[in-house]
């Protein structure tokens, strides 16, 4: 009798060990009703990102950038009808679905897997000629791989100035490709093990601007899908490459793992990919709640004196002190990292969506009040936000109005979340405000209409027929 081969490689961590399995073991039966929803919220919110956010400027540059350089192959780039390499298609659509603030945020590991493990899926797929059911297997494979490695390194990347989408998305991309090209259990360990080589990525974006933040998201998948060619290649990687004395954790953190962090990674744990959050304002994730729990005094805004917005350590990092402009904002970059231009906006009335960032870089804007209103919000640390609330992203906010009374507003989950998620009628608005202008009124429902249904035997190239132009 044969043997099966292993699912597991040999002579490393038990962690190692247990991230491969996963990938090795995952089959689109393990996927549950809560993974499948997650799956159909992804997809529909990450393609219509990066068919709308394919007209920014910066993804024009990407796009200008990656046909200079792009090598041959049947991968499409979304809203063209362009093809290139996998690796060079999925670039680009990363860098689109990234491209404007508005992607899937995953909570607990305060990051934005969706424009990693899809434009990965995709153009592996359609370089293979898969199905959406092996697309889906893949997808959720590299978000598994991503989001527990990133609960694992949660809040530290951050606090440490770490942009954690730009060094988890080397292993999620490295493990979509490790599993639609049905790698060995050998050669999978290798690719994950190349992709820590690639991981880097700062937020200094947060504080002195630069577009290339909207190509992070590019950067890693690129990067992780590079990593499994080589580990195709036969190129090998550390053994130990998240718990030895010199990988992931002790080098970017400082600290280990965490005693038992390979349970993590048991398939009879709930999958991380049923909790999607999507976005329902056009800006950081860290000031999501705080534009929720501002909303309300918009009628009252001339009576209000002092807001005072006290907020988690780690996102102080990212969109509040931390950041040079986050009072004084001159680019699209410093405006949706700025925690009191946000909460401005909302204040104002002009709304914290895709419309008003759009109108900012048309300079429909006058920032003069936004500005003023912003001076007159507050920001502290509230440590035990981090204590209380770990993996959430909340907000506490206490207004003061002129005749000396106060109001305190407390919001655990911004709407978006699993536990206030956006409607589905919401949701498909979102989908058709960034797609129609693209692909025209017809193209854009037919294409939601084939995501909705999301019939596992449907091919990739009928998918990829519908978002390019």
């Amino acid at each position: 009798m044969s043997q099966q081969p292993s699912t597991s490689p040999s002579q490393c961590p038990p962690l190692e060990q247990a991230v491969v399995r996963l990938i090795q073991e995952l089959t689109f039966g393990h996927l549950d009703a809560p993974a499948h929803a997650g799956v159909s919220r992804l997809m529909r919110d990450q393609l219509a990102l990066q068919i709308g956010t394919s007209q920014m400027p910066w993804s024009q540059q990407v796009l200008a950038y990656a046909t200079s350089q792009q090598r041959p192959g049947r991968s499409h780039v979304a809203a063209h009808s362009l093809t290139m390499s996998a690796a060079d298609a999925a670039f680009v659509n990363g860098a689109y679905g990234h491209g404007f603030e508005y992607d899937d945020a995953h909570g607990p590991s305060a990051s934005h897997p969706g424009s990693c493990v899809i434009p990965a899926a995709l153009a592996i797929g359609e370089e293979l000629g898969s199905s959406l059911e092996d697309i889906i297997t893949a997808l959720v494979a590299g978000y598994e791989v991503y989001t527990r490695i990133g609960v694992l390194a949660a809040p530290d990347l951050l606090k440490r100035g770490f942009h954690p989408h730009a060094v988890l998305s080397n292993f999620g991309a490295a493990a979509v490709a490790a599993k639609l090209r049905k790698f060995d259990a050998e050669t999978t360990l290798h690719a994950l093990a190349i992709a820590l080589s690639h991981a880097s990525g700062t937020t200094e974006y947060t504080s002195t601007g630069g577009s290339i933040k909207r190509v992070h998201a590019g950067i890693g998948t690129r990067n992780g899908m590079v990593a499994a060619d080589m580990a195709q290649a036969g190129i090998t990687g550390p053994r130990a490459f998240l718990s030895g004395n010199k990988g992931l954790f002790r080098t970017f953190l400082q600290r280990g793992p965490g005693d038992g962090a390979e349970d993590r990674f048991r398939l009879d744990q709930p999958f991380e990919i049923g909790t999607v959050w999507l976005k329902a304002y056009c800006a950081c994730y860290c000031t999501h709640a705080y534009i929720d729990a501002i909303r309300p005094f918009a009628s009252r805004r001339a009576d209000i004196t002092d807001v005072h917005a006290r907020i988690h350590p780690a996102f102080n990092v990212v969109v509040g002190n931390a950041n040079a402009n986050a009072y004084e904002p001159s680019n699209i970059e410093h405006v949706q990292f700025s925690l009191p231009t946000q909460m401005a906006f909302a204040l104002l009335g002009l709304g914290n969506g895709y419309r008003v960032h759009r109108d900012y870089l048309a300079a429909r804007i006058d920032m003069a009040p936004v500005i003023a209103t912003a001076r007159s919000i507050r920001i502290s640390e509230a440590p035990e936000l981090e204590q209380r609330y770990p993996g959430k992203f909340v907000a506490d906010v206490t207004a003061t109005f002129r005749d000396g009374s106060t109001e305190h507003v407390f919001v655990e989950d911004p709407i978006g979340t699993l536990a206030n998620p956006m409607s589905e009628e919401a949701q498909d608005a979102k989908f058709m405000e960034l797609t129609t202008d693209v692909l025209g009124s017809e193209r854009a429902q037919a294409l939601l209409a084939m995501l909705r249904k999301m019939d596992p035997r449907t091919g990739v190239a009928d998918l990829a027929n519908l978002m390019h132009c």
